[in-house]
């Protein structure tokens, strides 16, 4: 981060041209940029405010990129036009493959459960499997490319994965194991049916692998108007408030899309409602991937551990409370099954989840800084 102090002794009434010395200290940052908007939040992202910026004789930062822009040589220009339509067409390839690979998992993961109901034994094992790798490729290659796809310089440090693969374990057999264990259970393992000793349920995996549509196209909607209202702004506190609502309308634009497709698997599974706790999965997953693309990492993978683990330990308490002198360990667990199902944990434990990384990023998504490529945020 730039040391503003230096900045202040540069922009010093006696010095002769005070943005000079500024463009000398991001010059990389402003010859890479394509337009004083990337400036902008880079200077942000580096500590320089509106008040900063009037040191160096400029009414906001924006004002100073401006400058700063119209400053750097754009001899390269020639060679980009040039180069124009070879950009175009690849960007128009990558344009389909970021609209239609994210239907991709989805897709495999019905095929794979029409799959599960057409066999038994050994086969279904087979196919079980087989369906788990597809979806899991799948999900690999979808959020590999476009809006959800993790910068190089933050896929080493989200460590995300495992908490995720964890939850969608618990989507799938954890309310099935805690109404089992409070009832005395279970007697076995999970068969992979509803109706089994330890129920398994499908709808939400299957609701939430069709969801990774709606979740890719959403968040390019926020990332396209974020950088519709970085143009238009004319100070940094003017992007913060005029892009918040922007974010609470792209997480309730998904929401109502996972809500949609809830209600149309739970039928064809012969599922019960299982909104509440799918919905604030959903959320959750959501709002932590648009966090983590945009390189604050360190909360969404806090916040899903905790998620996680508050999640296995419901059930482990109820099993704690089998052993002499424990009983009390799964009394609010049990408590809490009883009155409002065992749905309840992952409703409550998502849903405050969804809730703390939602208020987080209404502040860091809100900075002009959060929307510069990787390699202008050095």
């Amino acid at each position: 981060m730039t040391d503003l102090s230096e900045l202040d002794r540069g922009a010093a009434p006696g010095a002769a041209d005070p943005v000079k010395v500024l463009l000398h200290r991001h010059r990389e940052l402003c010859e890479r940029a394509v337009d004083p908007l990337e400036i902008a939040a880079g200077l942000e992202a580096h500590g320089i405010t509106d008040r900063t910026a009037a040191r160096f004789r400029h009414r906001d930062v924006f004002s100073l990129a401006e400058e700063l822009y119209a400053r750097v040589p754009r001899d390269a220009d020639t060679a980009a036009d040039a180069s124009a339509a070879p950009a175009r067409e690849g960007d128009r390839r990558r344009s389909v493959a970021v609209l239609l690979l994210p239907l991709l998992p989805g897709t495999l993961c019905a095929a794979a459960l029409i799959a599960l109901a057409r066999t038994h034994g050994q086969t279904r094992l087979y196919a079980a499997t087989a369906g788990v790798v597809a979806v899991a490729l799948a999900l690999r290659a979808a959020l590999r490319r476009g809006p959800l796809a993790l910068p190089d310089a933050h896929a080493s440090r989200s460590a995300t994965g495992s908490w995720t693969c964890w939850l969608l374990v618990y989507a799938v057999l954890g309310d099935g194991l805690l109404r089992t264990a409070v009832a005395g259970g279970p007697d076995g393992l999970p068969d992979g049916t509803a109706g089994g000793d330890w129920p398994v349920a499908l709808a939400p995996l299957l609701a939430l692998t069709l969801a990774v549509a709606p979740a890719t196209w959403t968040a390019g909607l926020f990332l396209t108007h974020a950088r519709r209202k970085l143009a238009a702004s004319r100070g940094l506190e003017d992007f913060a408030a005029s892009v918040r609502p922007v974010l609470l309308g792209a997480v309730a634009l998904f929401l109502g899309a996972l809500a949609a497709l809830v209600a149309l698997c739970a039928p064809f599974l012969d599922a019960g409602p299982v909104a509440p706790a799918v919905l604030a999965l959903g959320v959750l997953l959501f709002v932590a991937r648009l966090l983590t693309v945009h390189g604050f990492t360190r909360a969404p993978r806090v916040i899903l551990m905790l998620t996680a683990v508050a999640q296995v330990l419901a059930p482990a308490t109820v099993f704690a409370a089998r052993l002499p002198g424990c009983a009390a360990l799964g009394a609010p667990v049990e408590a809490l099954t009883a009155a409002s199902g065992p749905s309840a944990v992952p409703v409550l434990t998502c849903g405050a989840g969804a809730l703390t990384l939602l208020v987080h990023a209404s502040r860091t998504l809100a900075r002009a800084s959060a929307h510069l490529r990787p390699e202008q945020a050095r």
